[in-house]
């Protein structure tokens, strides 16, 4: 039995659509029934095929797990409900029960009409090629029989117990913490009952029609409830989850945030110290100031792609202890399993905050700076966006220009710095600059303009 998709929805590290309009349950069904053939195509021992599922608060979830469940026992999966849950603790059952993948039902920091799937194969990172293969097999209709099994297993005490684990604070603080109505509500209120100290939980009820606020602490407009929180409790710091917990956004006790870069490199001191010399990796839209950091500390910087499967990747590859985005995604392998988890995130944060004895506004404070735009995303049509990267590319290997094409071209110039990349999601290009001064930064987006002016591409 084939199967026809609405376009788009196969995207480079996930499924994702709108429910009614390009996603419905039929397509959850033979999503399994494809990803089922995939898992048993990757299997290298003669063992059971396992695969975890979790899901989040949205009101479409329940529906898509059904159709999901369904799949995967038709294809004779067995299958391992762990219920509903922030995606880290989907990939933590996997990890543990030694499944052979598991797969999220999420819709992740999108709008509540949304839903889709994020996946994970013989405990690796699923995406690219591979999401595009499933859809061909899904098409093709290609998928094994037989008769699965399904149990349900609960493993929030033992995740949480694992999370507990990462403190070594010394001090009791004070902390706000906003899951913004998203899937580790449960969980981070468990945090909270736990963790030594005093703690303010805000919209942790799981609602997957988000009352409060939009669930991206990436956005700071979704932090101000939180800001407020902070200030009113006097709080050592405040931290927030996205919809499906992988992502974290830090305020200070000033309520000022803290950027994903930042964070970073509150994290790499604290692994640093332990580790001298550890490689780091952050993401091409990462600060200069932040590689410059980690050398300072005695790490090893490496910079590369946007996405967080592809940091992923790049760890296991690696042996990197630690990794980040500016979007938020933290990767500790470091004490963990290398994935992004930001309830793990929140608490080794809250162990070396209390370790310090300093305000996290001071320790922001005596970070290095540049000044720098924030992304700039503008339209760029899917079949033209690849070929504007390679334009510019093209030019600034003829002018001899100093740049980084490990996604899309960083361009190094006056001790600054600008970015252009095509997103892997969606019909945009996206673009950043940073310098040390105001006048280099004017310097630098004038370049980054000219050259997309050669391209008859207009910078907003």
């Amino acid at each position: 039995m084939t199967h026809k998709f609405s376009p788009g929805i196969f995207r480079e590290y996930d499924i994702r659509g709108i429910i009614g309009q390009t996603l419905n349950p039929a397509d959850a069904y033979f999503i399994a029934r494809a990803f089922s053939k995939q898992i048993l195509d990757s299997q290298t021992a003669n063992k059971a095929a396992r695969v975890c599922i979790g899901y989040d608060g949205r009101l479409s979830s329940p529906s898509l797990v059904a159709e999901i469940t369904r799949g995967f026992t038709d294809s004779g999966i067995e299958v391992i409900d762990i219920g509903i849950g922030p995606t880290p603790m989907l990939y933590y059952a996997a990890k543990t029960l030694g499944a052979s993948a598991g797969l999220m039902v999420t819709g992740s920091h999108n709008p509540p009409s949304h839903n889709g799937f994020k996946f994970v194969l013989q405990n690796k990172p699923f995406y690219g090629e591979d999401i595009q293969k499933n859809r061909v097999i899904a098409e093709a209709g290609t998928y094994p029989e037989g008769k699965g099994s399904t149990q349900k297993k609960d493993l929030r005490a033992d995740y949480i117990a694992t999370l507990l684990k990462a403190y070594n604070g010394k001090a009791p603080l004070t902390i706000a913490w906003d899951a913004g109505n998203g899937a580790a509500g449960e969980i981070m209120e468990a945090i909270c009952a736990k963790l030594p100290g005093k703690h303010h939980s805000l919209n942790g009820k799981i609602d997957g029609t988000f009352p409060a606020h939009h669930p991206d602490p990436s956005v700071a407009e979704n932090l101000q409830q939180l800001i407020e929180e902070v200030k009113k409790n006097k709080c050592h710091a405040g931290i927030a989850f996205d919809g499906d917990g992988d992502r974290i956004g830090i305020v200070d006790d000033e309520g000022t945030i803290l950027w994903g870069d930042q964070l970073l490199m509150l994290y790499a001191a604290d692994v640093l110290a332990d580790h001298p010399g550890a490689l780091i990796i952050a993401d091409v839209k990462a600060s200069g100031a932040l590689f410059e950091e980690i050398e300072r500390l005695g790490g090893k910087p490496l910079m590369w792609k946007t996405g967080h499967s592809l940091i992923k990747s790049k760890m296991l590859e690696t042996g990197a202890l630690l990794a980040g985005e500016m979007s938020g995604h933290m990767f500790f392998a470091d004490r963990y399993y290398g994935y992004d988890d930001a309830l793990y995130a929140a608490v080794r944060l809250v162990g070396y905050l209390s370790r310090t004895g300093k305000k996290l506004s001071d320790l922001r404070k005596s970070l290095p700076s540049r000044i720098n735009t924030p992304e700039i995303r503008f339209p760029c049509d899917d079949d033209r966006k690849f070929a504007v990267i390679e334009e510019v590319k093209q030019r600034l290997e003829k002018s001899g220009a100093d740049f980084s094409a490990v996604d899309g071209v960083r361009v190094n110039k006056d001790g600054g710095w600008w970015l252009l990349r095509a997103s892997n999601t969606q019909a945009v290009l996206v673009a950043r600059c940073e310098a040390k001064t105001a006048k280099s930064l004017e310097d630098i987006k004038a370049d980054l303009r000219q050259q997309l002016a050669l391209s008859k591409v207009s910078l907003p």
